[in-house]
């Protein structure tokens, strides 16, 4: 059986490699070819479109012999309840079955069809991850609002500039992105920053 690796972390300091582990370890077990891995640093919040891994494996996915995708656990598939269910239909539509591990749930039975027990835990799984993101949110913006209020100070001291080569090395993702030919627009997007802050960082690598 053909099976691919989907993993997921939010930030660049975050590392993937306990889901790779785990997954291989999981394929190996169960007598699987791994037959492709798909691993991106990015918010689980952000648009199918806008993942570039997501995009890959389903590009994959048309041109080779996939049975299951592999995660680790939904919350890696996505934060966002709307966008999993769309790559959950993406999916089943051609008959690939996704797998998470810390669930043990399997989305499509062994015929091919779909797996109603495990399609309403997925959709249960996927509101709950967006209901604590929204939630980590709001304690983040209310800590945030707290300190401000407090006479705190956020950001750079004014007047200090931050060298070229620290702000590349800060920025690794923001890089990548535009290394590959990506707009500033779309290359905030992706990291979740501020337009301006992009630019700094093509400046930066100008220099």
């Amino acid at each position: 059986m053909d099976v691919v690796i989907l993993t997921r972390v939010s930030k660049e300091s975050q590392s993937y490699d306990r889901q790779i582990k785990d997954l291989r370890t999981y394929a190996e077990r169960m007598n699987y070819t791994v037959a492709g891995e798909f691993n991106e640093k990015i918010s689980g919040a952000t648009k199918n479109e806008d993942r570039l891994a997501l995009t890959q494996l389903s590009k994959f996915t048309d041109n080779n012999k996939v049975d299951k995708i592999l995660v680790w656990e939904l919350s890696r598939l996505g934060r966002n309840t709307l966008e999993v269910l769309k790559s959950l239909d993406l999916f089943h539509t051609k008959g690939i079955s996704l797998y998470v591990l810390n669930y043990n749930i399997e989305t499509l039975n062994e015929d091919g069809t779909i797996n109603p027990m495990a399609q309403m835990m997925c959709t249960m799984l996927a509101e709950f991850s967006r209901a604590e993101r929204a939630a980590i949110l709001q304690r983040l913006t209310s800590g945030y609002k707290k300190h401000l209020a407090g006479g705190g100070h956020v950001g750079r001291i004014k007047g200090v500039v931050m060298d070229s080569s620290i702000l590349i090395e800060k920025h690794k993702e923001t890089v990548k992105y535009l290394k590959k030919g990506r707009s500033i627009r779309e290359t905030a997007k992706l990291v979740q920053q501020s337009t301006r802050t992009v630019l700094k960082v093509k400046k930066a690598m100008a220099a």
